[in-house]
């Protein structure tokens, strides 16, 4: 079994993404926007942060996944499941769960660029930028957090860990 330890609260996670909804709804005041979740990891913190969103929402769903052996990345990106909707001339943000070297958000940006949207930006729960190899804009953070390895509130280990409330890091891993 893994020994958890928590990082950031229930209590912690749902008062920031209250502010972040607050901020979004703020710099969308009057538009309508397009919300995209990174698959799987980002679910919950969509699904929580489009309730604090006031202005009108639509989400949307991408699934990507690096080549490579399971604990690097070659940088090539693969779109396993594409959006469902046309994103040309949308108000779009890109939500996920984590940012740390930035290489598949670099090209997921790329990719939706060209699809001609009215503007990109991209919200994030989690960010380590220690990690970071590829410069990534991030206009929304919910929280910086060390170069740990964390589970929870949509992060998992194994597919399992998503569920809890909270960011815990695994101190040991199985």
């Amino acid at each position: 079994m893994n020994n958890l330890k928590v990082l950031i609260s229930e209590n912690d996670l749902k008062n920031r993404v209250k502010d972040l909804g607050a901020q979004i709804t703020r710099d969308y005041a009057g538009k309508n926007v397009c919300v995209i979740c990174v698959l799987k990891g980002g679910v919950m913190f969509m699904v929580d942060l489009a309730k604090e969103i006031t202005v009108p929402v639509t989400m949307d769903f991408m699934a990507v996944s690096s080549y490579g052996s399971e604990t690097s990345s070659t940088g090539v990106v693969k779109i396993v499941k594409d959006l469902d909707e046309s994103i040309e001339d949308k108000d779009v943000i890109i939500v996920e769960d984590i940012i740390d070297s930035g290489r598949t958000l670099s090209y997921l940006v790329q990719i939706l660029k060209d699809r001609s949207p009215r503007s990109l930006k991209i919200c994030t729960l989690l960010d380590k930028p220690e990690r970071r190899v590829v410069d990534v804009h991030v206009d929304y953070v919910g929280f910086s957090i060390p170069d740990e390895f964390v589970v929870g509130y949509g992060l998992d280990y194994k597919q399992l860990y998503r569920n809890l409330p909270y960011i815990a890091i695994v101190e040991e891993v199985e």
